[in-house]
């Protein structure tokens, strides 16, 4: 199959791929890698394939093919090719929450020396690479990474990528429990999916919608999480994007435990748990035991409770989330005081501290924690977190923590 040809096969697979023929696609896009000669287009059909992969939620097929795109890139000495199939080596382990292996993948990315495409590629790499940081519970260096992001995709008016990144940082103060933050970013990526995104896949107003279900339901707007979570639903219904529709799932889920609505909300998230062990989503599956767990806990049932904790802490010690790790703590802590338990309450509250420790979570001004409660925080340029009512108090010239001059705020 020569160039033309290749090309021509390629065109026909997305055209069935945009009109939900998923299948069809993919057995057209397998023979074009069966039968073609041409290794620019391997290299294309490659990142088809891992695309419609990542979308079906098939993180291990995804890395395959990243591989052999990495591998075909060599062959052709093309540094440009090279920094993307490193790219999409980098988020096939991010997906699969091998993160160590996916902030690795993303400095090959950013050391090698490409033309200007590789540089408009080094605002994904380091999105992906502050997720890596986020799904390892690295707030400041993810923060850090995310603000690069932006930056790139300022410099090179890439609204897409603001789109992507504006979920990501609503994602990071959902954790860090600044909800006014945590709506205010994907509000503004669904605003760049509404100015912007008439030609964009759906996936975007998905994602938006879905990190706007999230922040509404932590803010207690039920009702506006819900029909979010819905629009979120029905699209990832549409196209077959299997992991998000997991996530959906498991803020179903979510909801209805806010609601005290328990038997409503175990059936999702044993939906959600179906899907996020066929996928691979270990950091999705220790989420899950984390909301079983509360609703052991609204029964009072506390050895099922504590056996759910037991495996969210398996999941995420695995895949180094330690931010997970503080909640099975914390909840435990609550567990063993409740049962009058005294040396398994020592040992939880020992454990909790040093989760604390490690995960820095309090502000360089006040040292009071961060993360505990819904409070309004504020990044400087350096990505070290403060309560902003402690930066509007405290006049400085410079970041206490870091002790760099600039104190304006960053994007972020």
């Amino acid at each position: 199959m020569g160039q033309d040809q290749t090309k021509q096969q390629i065109e026909k697979g997305l055209k069935l791929y945009q009109s939900n023929e998923t299948e069809k696609a993919l057995q057209v896009w397998t023979k074009v890698l069966e039968k073609t000669s041409d290794p620019g287009g391997k290299f294309r059909v490659l990142g088809c394939l891992i695309t419609a992969h990542s979308e079906m939620g098939k993180y291990k097929e995804m890395l395959k093919y990243a591989l052999a795109q990495i591998d075909t890139a060599r062959e052709m000495e093309d540094p440009d090719y090279l920094t993307e199939g490193y790219l999409n080596l980098a988020r096939s382990n991010e997906k699969l929450c091998e993160f160590h292996k996916t902030i690795s993948d993303c400095k090959t990315c950013l050391n090698m020396q490409g033309t200007t495409v590789s540089l408009q590629l080094n605002g994904q790499v380091c999105l992906s690479m502050g997720n890596a940081f986020l799904g390892l519970s690295v707030f400041q260096k993810a923060l850090e990474s995310y603000e690069k992001a932006l930056r790139y995709a300022h410099n090179n008016d890439d609204k897409m990528l603001e789109c992507r990144v504006c979920c990501s940082l609503g994602n990071i103060y959902i954790q860090l429990k600044d909800y006014e933050k945590a709506l205010f970013f994907p509000c503004k990526a669904a605003e760049l999916v509404n100015d912007y995104g008439k030609s964009w896949s759906l996936k975007y107003r998905a994602m938006s919608q879905y990190h706007m279900s999230v922040a509404y339901r932590k803010l207690e707007r039920l009702p506006d999480a819900m029909e979010c979570c819905e629009e979120s639903m029905k699209i990832a219904l549409q196209h077959g994007d299997r992991p998000l529709q997991a996530l959906c799932l498991l803020n179903f889920a979510d909801i209805h435990r806010c609601r005290n609505d328990i038997e409503k909300a175990f059936p999702r998230y044993e939906s959600a748990m179906c899907i996020m062990t066929e996928i691979g989503n270990r950091l999705g599956q220790a989420q899950i035991f984390l909301g079983v767990a509360k609703c052991w806990l609204l029964h009072k049932d506390y050895p099922k409770a504590l056996e759910s904790l037991q495996r969210a802490e398996e999941l995420a010690e695995g895949i180094g989330n330690k931010l997970c790790m503080l909640k099975v703590h914390c909840l435990s802590e609550g567990i063993f005081r409740s049962l009058g338990q005294q040396e398994e309450l020592r040992e939880q509250v020992v454990k909790f501290l040093q989760c604390v420790e490690e995960l820095e979570l309090y502000c360089g001004m006040c040292g009071e924690s961060i993360g505990e409660k819904d409070q309004q925080l504020q990044a400087l340029p350096c990505s070290h977190i403060f309560h902003l009512k402690c930066l509007q108090t405290n006049g400085t010239k410079g970041c206490p923590k870091c002790c760099r001059s600039s104190m304006k705020p960053g994007f972020v």
